[in-house]
């Protein structure tokens, strides 16, 4: 059951003194809660509702600002929500992939979203997108994955791909660590991290130019900071979403079919040419064994490119009417096996 605010509760100011904003939730089956968040034209008036599901150290806070204009236009309803453990949502101990979608769908029958909806999931949020496409694929009714984390243990990846790939050996030491001495890594996060904006901007190991722009205009990863990742359950909650995306996972998303047979382009991945963090590589490759994704690519794009301008009213045109500018066509200078 849905836990709505009274106004008085939704009035508050900056004053330090004022108690900590509670967000309304859902009671999962489980007896966990989960906090979100409602953007957009009224549910009830909407023409299609849409799920945001947020990346690694971010919240149902992240920033998803698309004018006005086009949410009217297209009668928009957003949905953002604090996944399991995140922001103001109960952890799950029990977190597999399949509860990620589980969560989805259940949260979306809660708040009554209807029998379809759509779901954009963003970095390490597209995990539980390919979670939706494997279990619930009935309920979707489009699909974007915006700069995908990717899973080495997938055995569908051709070795000749994976082989020279410099961040296969760093996600696998980084695995190993978190599973088995989790108490050095609490350790070593809370003293070498990399969140705060002065640090990224003297040391941009994991984004590019335009990313570092975009840096200055957003909060970035609110829970990646060294208090934050002081406390222990915020910890635990990261370190467990981190091995369910990387662990071993149940299916082969490139042996998955289409939930939309009857049109093709209805899944979409976008990704950054640039993106030190995920592989453009591996993405044409998703893209061409899957060819009912539609593949976009921005040439100068990094991995923050959800929070590039334009980009969002990209996303959400190429979704849900079909657009597709030429400017985010893959080039053909790599060919992938």
């Amino acid at each position: 059951m849905a836990t709505q605010l009274l106004p008085a509760q939704l009035e508050t100011d900056s004053s330090p003194e004022d108690p900590p904003f509670v967000s309304p939730t859902v009671k999962l089956s489980d007896g966990r809660h989960i906090a979100y968040r409602e953007r957009g034209v009224p549910k009830v008036k909407s023409n299609c509702k849409i799920i945001i599901v947020h990346g690694f150290g971010s919240s149902k806070d992240m920033n998803f600002q698309v004018p006005q204009e086009l949410i009217e236009e297209l009668g928009i309803y957003f949905l953002l929500y604090d996944r399991a453990g995140y922001g103001e949502s109960d952890p799950n101990p029990k977190r597999s992939v399949k509860s990620e979608a589980l969560d989805i769908q259940e949260l979306a029958d809660q708040l009554q979203l209807g029998p379809k909806f759509y779901v954009i999931g963003v970095s390490m949020g597209s995990y539980p997108i390919w979670s939706c496409l494997k279990y619930i694929p009935e309920r979707l009714a489009g699909v974007a994955m915006v700069v995908p984390v990717i899973n080495y243990r997938w055995p569908s990846f051709p070795d000749s791909l994976t082989r020279e790939d410099y961040r296969r050996p760093l996600v696998k030491l980084l695995y190993w660590v978190a599973k088995y001495t989790p108490g050095l890594l609490h350790w070593s996060v809370t003293r070498k991290w990399f969140p705060s904006p002065s640090v990224v901007e003297e040391k941009p190991v994991f984004f590019n130019k335009r990313d570092m722009e975009a840096l200055k205009k957003t909060e970035g990863f609110p829970m990646l900071t060294k208090e934050r990742l002081g406390e222990r359950s915020v910890f635990n909650s990261l370190r467990n979403d981190f091995l369910v995306c990387y662990g071993d996972w149940d299916f082969d998303p490139m042996e998955l079919t289409s939930p939309f047979p009857q049109n093709q382009n209805c899944v979409h991945i976008w990704q950054g040419y640039e993106d030190k963090i995920v592989p453009f590589e591996l993405q044409r490759c998703i893209s061409k064994k899957l060819p009912w994704i539609q593949y976009h690519e921005v040439a100068d794009g990094g991995h923050l490119l959800v929070h590039y301008n334009g980009l969002r009213e990209a996303i959400l045109r190429a979704m849900l009417l079909g657009e597709e500018h030429h400017l985010y066509r893959p080039s053909a200078d790599k060919t992938v096996p």
